[in-house]
């Protein structure tokens, strides 16, 4: 009789110090649907053992229960709590993706859903990989009204090999030049790859292949060389094969091959000046059909053309003016470059006013002693490619430098981040220069008169004014990475109100309109998520080819290690969630597990079959012992 009344008062055992509270649930059930769950195991692959397992725990839920779906794309029609039925249906259109969220953006995404309702019973269920390089980073700001179930999907294999990243040694590519991409490989695996194939496109056609090696656990770079026979727009694709994680074996990236550059010298337009046009200016851009040249006299400038040139040339100016000098400033900050070569006289006052805005060193005097160039700067990118041997002592043994009649020297501020390209005897600098927000400036010590030095007609006057004016273009990112919202910046400042830019997949199949602001240096794009397949694309305007860009899949996903169950009880520990729990799937059904959990473990089947046991025995008592 005792059981049998236990039975009716339906006891049970708490879970853990959980008290059982009555009434309707909220649930919300995180799926991990990014590119490492496409892993397998011998369910499946991960995310259709992940959806079985979400079916599972809505199972051990009522029907009047409410329910949130939640994936890695954070989609608009997920915010909100639905009922069981829409939930199943919710989850089997549930897709690998590209999107990477960290533990704290989900559970704070769960947090706000649960509180904002009316709901006693709260529950969070996190199923996933739990990579290591995702979900360990970042802490959680935790709701302990809300209970949170970490539920690990475990792989077989953890094995990948992925293209982590590229880059250009030269930071401009020219045209009819061979090109040295570098290529980091990482293998985070524990067997080691050999004689593995990497193959480079360019616009379609393969341009280079090359075998690499890497260790176990570690990275390789290698270098393919290559040469292009078009200016323009050029978009590349760098591929390797690796069985079964593939959405890491392709990395795009995009660049250009300017067509022209487009040069401005400012003259002197004063009658004293020694010279108003350089004719080593017009000799060395004026015949070049890369360069798109042009001079004017500094009092009929018109300054709303400095943006359409990528350098300009202070030739021989006297001083520059206020307003001269605001629009160079705002020139330099968009990306340009700016080459000054001061006048026979100068306002050393306007001149210092101008290269102090830009936190640059200034010129201080002028100095008449004879002396010659003695140094040169071998390791600046100027000077790449132009001699063939280097002294160890950085010194142009035999080799005929510059001489200096007299000179500006130039001042020497600790604070400012120049670097010198020539220097004197006399430790003065001949030519430095500067970086100011995106673009550049270049101080030489001297004009371009033969009175002051002989640098003009000296064999290095060449080389170093073409090299400033090939990467006076500002140089474009090589690739962007889907899910972090870059800001993709251009220098078009000319777009109206009522025009937008495109962007559109090389294929022709895929077209936005992101959004856009207008500043001062030019345009920025968001794209707010707009892309979600890596490949290259082109920006338009007026469906006109202003860039190529270039997208790729996050390369968090890549790296495959994750957490063990125990690694993440210890990290609920350490951090003292009292309210986080892992669940195994291993064990007994999940839909079972989650019913012990928030119901406890009921003890009234326990009791009935107590009272039938006891009930069996008092008959038996009854009918043998008389």
């Amino acid at each position: 009789m005792t059981f049998l009344i236990f039975a009716f008062a339906q006891p049970y055992l708490p879970s853990g110090n959980k008290k059982l509270i009555m009434g309707d649930n909220a649930v919300s059930i995180f799926i991990d649907n990014s590119f490492s769950m496409d892993a397998v195991n011998k369910n499946g692959t991960l995310l259709d053992e992940a959806k079985k397992r979400a079916l599972e725990i809505a199972g051990a839920y009522n029907y009047s229960d409410q329910f949130q779906l939640l994936t890695n794309d954070f989609q608009g029609r997920h915010q909100r709590l639905v009922s069981k039925e829409e939930f199943s249906e919710m989850l089997h259109e549930v897709k690998i993706s590209p999107g990477v969220k960290t533990l704290k953006e989900i559970t704070s995404r769960q947090f706000d859903l649960l509180n904002g309702d009316k709901y006693r019973n709260k529950n969070a269920y996190i199923i996933s990989d739990f990579q290591k390089s995702v979900f360990g980073s970042g802490d959680v700001t935790n709701d302990t009204s809300v209970n949170v179930m970490l539920i690990p999907i475990v792989a077989q294999q953890r094995n990948n090999a992925y293209i982590d990243s590229c880059w250009f040694s030269e930071p401009v590519q020219q045209l009819d030049k061979v090109q040295q991409l570098n290529v980091r490989i990482k293998n985070k695996s524990d067997t080691k790859i050999e004689n593995n194939p990497v193959k480079l496109y360019i616009n379609g056609q393969q341009k280079a292949i090359a075998g690499f090696h890497v260790e176990a656990n570690d990275q390789v770079t290698i270098q393919l060389s290559f040469v292009l026979r078009e200016t323009g727009l050029q978009h590349g694709k760098i591929e390797i094969s690796d069985y079964p994680v593939t959405f890491d074996d392709q990395f795009f990236f995009s660049f250009c091959i300017a067509r022209q550059i487009a040069v401005l010298s400012i003259n002197s337009s004063e009658s004293t000046a020694f010279t108003n046009e350089s004719p080593y200016l017009n000799s060395l851009f004026g015949k070049d059909s890369l360069f798109v040249f042009k001079n004017v006299p500094e009092d009929k400038l018109d300054y709303s053309v400095l943006s359409a040139y990528q350098l300009i040339v202070l030739n021989g100016l006297t001083s520059i003016s206020s307003g001269l000098s605001q629009e160079l400033k705002k020139f330099i900050g968009s990306g340009g470059t700016v080459l000054v070569f001061p006048g026979k006289k100068m306002e050393y006052s306007s001149y210092s006013n101008f290269f102090i805005s830009l936190k640059s060193d200034y010129y201080e005097n002028l100095d008449t002693a004879d002396t010659k160039a003695d140094r040169i700067n071998y390791e600046n990118i100027i000077f790449s490619d132009v001699f063939d041997e280097k002294n160890s002592r950085n010194k142009s043994a035999g080799i005929d430098l510059p001489v200096v009649h007299k000179h500006y020297k130039i001042s020497k501020n600790i604070r400012s981040n120049g670097e010198y390209l020539l220097k004197l005897l006399n430790g003065d600098v001949l030519m430095s220069r500067f970086n100011f927000e995106k673009g550049k400036i270049y101080l030489s010590g001297v004009p371009l008169d033969a009175e002051f030095s002989n640098f003009p007609k000296h064999a290095l006057f060449v080389p170093i004014l073409y090299k400033i004016a090939l990467y006076s273009k500002p140089i474009q990112k090589l690739f962007y990475t889907i899910g972090r919202d870059e800001v993709i910046e251009t220098s078009n400042t000319n777009i109206k109100e009522d025009e937008v830019f495109h962007i559109k997949n090389v294929n022709g199949n895929f077209d936005i309109i992101p959004e856009h602001k207008v500043t001062e240096s030019g345009t920025d794009l968001f794209i707010h998520g707009q892309i979600t397949e890596a490949g290259n694309y082109n920006l338009l305007e007026k469906n006109e080819p202003l860039a190529a860009l270039a997208f790729n899949y996050d390369r968090k996903e890549s790296d495959l290690s994750c957490y063990t169950s125990d690694e993440l009880n210890g990290q609920v520990e350490s951090k003292g969630w009292s309210n986080f729990k892992i669940i195994s799937t291993e064990a007994k059904s999940l839909t079972q597990t989650v019913i012990e959990l928030n119901q406890g473990k009921k003890l009234w089947k326990l009791c009935v079959i107590l009272a039938l046991i006891f009930l069996g025995t008092e008959i038996a008592l009854l009918r043998y012992l008389k």
